[in-house]
């Protein structure tokens, strides 16, 4: 990509992440990390305290998480079975395409609890996530990162 002529890179996938830093190594042109442009979002909005839901690597690991923390955010995340939950759906349903009602039912009291615990808004940190839950299904903050990701992509192309 980079000999292609890019001016940056985009990983469109936030636990692909996890590599960033050998990626970055490897390259001369910067990486859009995913983290930093919700963490720029999350600032905007004077959110502090926020939950992530994402793959149990993106949730348990610090690629992720401590890029948030760096600038100032209290990062939670759901208890472990609703942890393990949520990465068996990910990895279970709606990478292979299959988005279930139930699957949906059972996610939203999840993120109901991270709300229900002082998280002003929760991040969904799995791009398949958003075909799952959209930010039309809450009444609170929700943040998909593909979206803010492609935004945060745009305005650093025409920059």
């Amino acid at each position: 990509i980079q000999h292609a002529g890019a001016d940056f890179l985009v990983i469109c996938s936030n636990t692909v992440h996890r590599v960033f830093p050998e990626i970055e190594a490897a390259i001369e042109i910067p990486v859009l990390h995913i983290a930093d442009a919700m963490g720029e979002v999350l600032v905007g909005q004077s959110i502090s305290t926020v939950g992530l839901l994402g793959t149990a690597f993106t949730m348990e690991q610090d690629f992720y998480r401590g890029r948030l923390v760096e600038r100032g955010l209290e990062v939670m995340v759901p208890n472990a079975a609703d942890r393990t939950y949520i990465h068996d759906v990910i990895f279970g349903e709606l990478v292979q395409g299959r988005v279930k009602a139930g699957s949906k039912q059972r996610f939203l009291p999840i993120i109901e609890s991270l709300y229900a615990q002082g998280a002003e808004g929760v991040i969904a940190g799995c791009t398949e996530i958003e075909l799952l839950v959209t930010p039309n299904d809450l009444d609170r903050p929700y943040f998909p990162t593909t979206r803010i990701h492609a935004v945060a992509a745009v305005a650093a192309a025409l920059s």
